[in-house]
């Protein structure tokens, strides 16, 4: 294989194909480029069978680009390699063996929203308070315990020791009891079922380590516990895994990712090897002088510096803003002028916030200037109404005792089947030990109006059509016989709303999903499609970005991606990093890891912006800039907007008295025409009598007036003369 196209240390990489190795790679340094070739490698020149190949990574999208890459290096078609998500392998290993955990092989995978509904269920059931147990609170909870391996059995032993321990390990247990009965799982158990399967069936582990000789893993930094046992499990025969991280884009605690995993790597594999990918091959050497000088503050990493061929590059903007409109008016005054000037299209700049509150003053911003942009991380394709109406179907289909999804059809579209009825039959089916499918079954014994009981047989028969279908037709085929038959097209067309024209428009698109499945080659049954619309990662699910939108995103969704001008706002305390991060040192230094994940996004310039003042969730705040702006560098640091605010500044304090009323800091701030003074700054808020509210954005002198250019929130940018404007400062 031709491997000159590698640097030194990728190449190394690729060849030690023996024993444990750790590749500690850095941001935008080649990974899957690495993961690709080593592969690639195994097969070629190692001749090892690709069946014998097991590639770990987070994201479908992930798995399939490097499948598509490594079949690009080879020959040959790769049949028999395992690529895919942990959830998705488990998943594979589940279908065939799960059944000696006592569930059927065609097991649902519930979503948050299903999860979320049977908990409020479990919580009812209990004659417990939903505000003292939040579904939502409940399902972190429960996520949180099998993120550590712990069962809801084990779970009782540390209930007396917790604020409404006792309460939560009752919810727990009824969880997954409920689960079982609903031959379902959710994400964290088809984890947790297979390592529990490999610990309590040996002949099923040793089938797999004999199967799987050579192990590699994506993103090793974000593996949780339930992953790194299953990891540790099937590679204890032979020891020949590769894992590829990096521990400064450790950003998932929350999630349960445990960066201890890829810290302790040569604790867990004595004799492991080490190499460290540092050649960047995505920004110029100024921004990753500032993002190593960032996390150079954290103890706990893979010690690494980043570096790049490309040396020359533009200082890092720093701008100070006086609020957050101040703030969110320089971000779209820069993209107009990059536009303008330089003929950059609005998809290549991304704008990144710690919380998803701020983005209003952004969007405001955006949509006054006419700039197109997409929020991601809004609602997305697979989690729209009409879309989770159709899985639904097709998931009762598949296994009729499925009662979340079969709660969510059977009056979709209107059946005249109400809460009412409902209640009766899920108390029918609790004191009956049924489920609410075999609860239609013998509708006779509810004793329900005639009306009521006509109706829910109609259902009836139509699920078992469906059913009779499924074993004929192929999932599209299913799909428009679902749309026809149960009246669920015929409903949005007789609404005629621009909302219902959307939502035809979605299912058609979903159709065009199926035919994709169909397309390509493997299993094309009924459990397969569902198996893989429920593994859909929110990375998955997120729509490209194929059109001329500037990318407003959070620091953790713009993980694993890169743009060539970054916008980094809020950077101040208690907000980036957070305010908890006063009380714990590693919630601090995961905080920095996101600073750097942000700054490594750039490729040729980057934005950092922080404001004086900023009213969030309701609340006005005074924050100094964050100290992860003050770790960079000055020397890497172009002050934009500093001197232009300072003068502002000194107005401000001889101009505006402080003073405490009630214990909140208020400000009276005199009126001061602003065609009676020369000071004058780029970045003041003033207001006209005409135009409202509005940024001085650009000064001139003409002769012994001045051209103001404001941009105004409601009017748009007006070019007006000093003399003549009627504004004042605010």
């Amino acid at each position: 294989m031709d491997l000159t196209h590698l640097n030194p240390e990728q190449r190394e990489a690729v060849e030690t194909t023996e024993g444990p190795l750790l590749v500690v790679a850095g941001a935008g340094s080649g990974k899957t480029r690495v993961l690709t070739h080593r592969i690639a490698y195994l097969i070629e020149e190692k001749k090892v069978p690709p069946y014998r190949i097991l590639a770990v990574t987070f994201t479908n999208k992930a798995a399939k680009e490097m499948k598509n890459r490594i079949e690009g290096l080879l020959p040959f078609k790769v049949d028999g390699l395992w690529v895919g998500t942990f959830h998705s392998v488990c998943v594979r290993i589940l279908r065939g063996h799960i059944d000696k955990l006592g569930y059927n092989s065609n097991f649902v995978i519930y979503d948050t929203q299903d999860q979320k509904t049977l908990i409020k269920q479990c919580i009812k059931s209990l004659g417990l308070n939903e505000k003292v147990f939040d579904p939502g609170s409940m399902m972190g909870f429960i996520g949180r315990q099998k993120d550590q391996m712990i069962s809801s059995d084990m779970y009782k032993d540390y209930a007396k020791g917790e604020t409404h321990g006792i309460e939560k390990s009752k919810v727990y247990s009824l969880y997954q009891k409920r689960l079982k009965e609903n031959n379902a799982v959710d994400f964290n158990d088809l984890l947790c079922l297979t390592v529990e399967l490999f610990n309590n069936f040996k002949d099923v582990l040793e089938m797999y380590q004999t199967k799987f000789q050579y192990v590699l893993v994506d993103e090793y930094q974000d593996t949780n516990k339930a992953q790194y046992l299953l990891i540790k499990s099937l590679v204890k025969a032979h020891e020949n895994v590769c894992v590829v991280g990096d521990s400064d884009q450790s950003i998932y605690s929350w999630r349960g990712a445990d960066v201890r995993n890829i810290l302790d790597f040569e604790k867990d594999f004595r004799g492991a090897k080490v190499v460290k990918l540092e050649q960047n091959y995505r920004s110029h050497q100024i921004i990753l002088d500032a993002a190593n000088a960032v996390i150079s503050k954290n103890t706990g990493w893979n010690a690494k510096t980043l570096w790049s061929a490309r040396k020359e590059g533009e200082l890092i903007k720093v701008y100070e803003a006086y609020d957050e409109r101040d703030e969110a008016g320089y971000i779209t005054r820069n993209i107009e002028r990059y536009k303008e000037n330089e003929g950059i299209g609005y998809n290549s700049f991304a704008v990144l916030y710690r919380t998803n509150a701020q983005s209003r003053a952004l969007e405001d911003a955006f949509r006054r200037d006419g700039i197109p942009y997409k929020v991601v991380g809004g609602l997305k394709f697979y989690d729209r109404k009409e879309i989770k109406d159709i899985l639904g179907y097709m998931r009762v289909v598949e296994n009729e005792r499925d009662n979340i999804s079969l709660l969510r059809i059977i009056n979709t579209p209107k059946r005249g089947i109400g809460n009412t009825t409902l209640a009766k039959l899920n108390k029918f089916a609790e004191e009956n030990g049924l489920s609410l499918f075999e609860t239609l079954e013998v509708i006779n014994e509810v004793g329900l109006s005639k009306r009521i009981k006509e109706k829910i047989e109609e259902f009836y028969i139509e699920i078992l059509h469906y059913q009779k279908c499924a074993k004929s037709l192929n999932v599209f085929e299913l799909f428009e016989e679902i749309l026809n038959k149960s009246g669920y097209m015929d409903m949005l067309k007789a609404d005629d709303s621009v909302e219902s024209k959307s939502r035809i428009e979605n299912l058609m698109e979903f159709g065009g999903v199926m035919k994709e499945f169909l397309n390509n080659i493997g299993e094309h049954t009924l459990t397969q499609f569902l198996s893989d619309m429920a593994l859909l990662s929110d990375v998955d699910k997120t729509e490209e970005n194929d059109k001329e939108t500037v990318i407003l995103m959070t620091f953790h969704g713009a993980k694993g991606l890169e743009f060539p001008i970054v916008f980094m706002t809020g950077m101040e305390e208690n907000l980036f990093p957070s305010a908890r991060t006063n009380y714990d040192p590693e919630d601090l230094e995961e905080e920095r890891r996101l600073a750097y994940v942000g700054i490594t996004r750039a490729e040729n310039i980057l934005h950092v912006s922080f404001a004086k003042q900023r009213n969030l969730y309701g609340k006005f705040q005074v924050n100094v800039p964050s100290r992860f702006v003050r770790e960079i560098p000055a020397s890497l640091q172009d002050g934009v907007g500093i001197r232009a605010v300072e003068k502002m500044r000194q107005i401000e304090k001889e101009a505006k008295k402080q003073f405490f009323t009630g214990g909140k800091m208020n400000f009276e701030s005199p009126k001061v025409e602003k065609n009676e003074t020369n000071e004058l700054n780029i970045g003041m808020k003033v207001r006209h009598k005409k135009f409202g509210t509005g940024t001085i954005v650009n000064i001139k002198s003409a002769g012994e007036d001045k051209a103001l250019t404001i941009a105004f929130e409601n009017n748009g940018i007006k070019k007006l003369m000093l003399s003549f404007a009627p504004l004042e400062i605010l």
